[in-house]
This record gives C-alpha cells, sequence and structure tokens, in this order.
C-alpha cells in the first residue's frame, strides 16, 4: 500500500509541475509576442514620423508594382499572337535620346529580349511595333558632340542639336516668361541663352536647366497667354 501510495504521490507532483511548466512557457510566451509587438510598433511609428519619407517609398513600390504590371499585360498580349514584330530600342539619355532598330522578332524571341534587360521598359506601339525605352545617366552621343541648350521662336527653352540658330530642336522643356526673364538676368546672360549654351557634361546640363526653371510660364499663364493671342 505504501508504494502505491508513494507512485500516487509522484504521479499528482509530475502532473502539477507539468502545469506549472506550461504555465510558465505561455507567459513567457505572451511576453515575448508583447515585446515583438512594441519594437513593431516603434518601428512603424519612427517611420510614419517622418511621413514624407514613408510616403515616397510607399509610392515608389506602388510605382514599381505598377510597371511590372504593365510589363507582363504587354508581354501576354504580344504571346496571343504569332505575329513577327519590328523591334525598336530607344535610349533615353539625361540629355538627348538615341534610336535604333534591333531587327524583325518573333514573340518568344521579344519575351527573351525583355527577360535579359529586365531595366528596359517595353511596350507596343500603336502600328504594332514593340518599343524598349532604356534609361541612361549621361549624355547621348548627340548631346556629346554638338548639343546646346537655347531659346525657340516660341520662347519656349529647348535642346538643339548645334546652335539654337540651326533651328535643330531635339527637345522642348517649357516655355520661358521672357519679360521676367529679361528684367531679372543680364544682358550677358541672356545673350548666351539666344547664342545657346553648350552643353559639356549631365552637370552643367542639369544646371542650366535649373537656372532657367525660374522663370517657366505655369500652364494656367501659358493658357492666358495663348487665349489672348
Amino acid at each position: 500500500m505504501n508504494i502505491f501510495h508513494t507512485k500516487k504521490q509522484i504521479r499528482k507532483r509530475w502532473r502539477r509541475m507539468k502545469r506549472a511548466v506550461w504555465t510558465i512557457s505561455a507567459c513567457a510566451l505572451v511576453a515575448l509576442m508583447a515585446w515583438i509587438g512594441m519594437l513593431l510598433s516603434e518601428q512603424m511609428e519612427k517611420l510614419m514620423t517622418n511621413e514624407p519619407l514613408a510616403l515616397e517609398t510607399l509610392g515608389t513600390l506602388r510605382d514599381v508594382q505598377a510597371q511590372d504590371d504593365s510589363q507582363q499585360e504587354w508581354l501576354e498580349e504580344l504571346r496571343e499572337t504569332a505575329q513577327v514584330r519590328i523591334v525598336h530600342l530607344n535610349k533615353i539619355y539625361t540629355c538627348g535620346e538615341d534610336r535604333s532598330v534591333l531587327g524583325l522578332m518573333r514573340p518568344a524571341e521579344i519575351a527573351q529580349l525583355a527577360k535579359e534587360h529586365p531595366t528596359w521598359n517595353g511596350r507596343l506601339g500603336p502600328g504594332g511595333d514593340v518599343w524598349f525605352d532604356e534609361h541612361i545617366q549621361g549624355l547621348s552621343e548627340i548631346c556629346n558632340r554638338d548639343g546646346y541648350v537655347g531659346i525657340d521662336k516660341e520662347g519656349n527653352l529647348s535642346l538643339f542639336d548645334g546652335p539654337p540658330k540651326q533651328e535643330k530642336v531635339i527637345r522642348t522643356f517649357f516655355q520661358l516668361d521672357v519679360e521676367t526673364m529679361e528684367s531679372a538676368l543680364p544682358t550677358e546672360v541672356l545673350q548666351q541663352l539666344k547664342n545657346g549654351i553648350r552643353i559639356q557634361d549631365v552637370e552643367e546640363y542639369n544646371s542650366v536647366l535649373s537656372t532657367f526653371s525660374d522663370f517657366a510660364v505655369e500652364e494656367s499663364e501659358k493658357t492666358m497667354q495663348q487665349n489672348k493671342q
């Protein structure tokens, strides 16, 4: 009887010990989860206190997702046909663009090309041709060779192939408030703009655009000016 009684007592103690262990483990788990929750809450609070950065990051993620979705859509549309298409590559530099034709390709070849160059943005043109855009930091061959920033006949700040007097406009940036610019800037600067400012590098290109962007006509003002004319 004593042996059976002892065993019974041992079993009771073992059950109590198991319950205690489970209780302590559960409490520790709850405490750990609460601690992790506090850390996450602090991190979120820090992130949201820098609201512009948080919104910018969120916006960037959304832009990337939208771009990926757009890429998948046109590739799916491409795979639905067996049509051979002309493929173009448009290299978009900080200053200037270069366009070339990569040739005739089947849908599978175009899809493989897109896979090999994930930074290229592809699309189907209105005529059924395929266009890839590659963004490059630097000067295009034309800008490097003979790029000028100046003012065209309509008063727009533009990028020219050669001096503005040759009227070879590559790109138009924005319309200038010429009257305000003439009253605010030295005559030498205005004359230099009319003659064309030779672009030597990306830094100079960005500096010129930044300087004259202060005299850009807002869209509302531009509409009013056009209505007066």
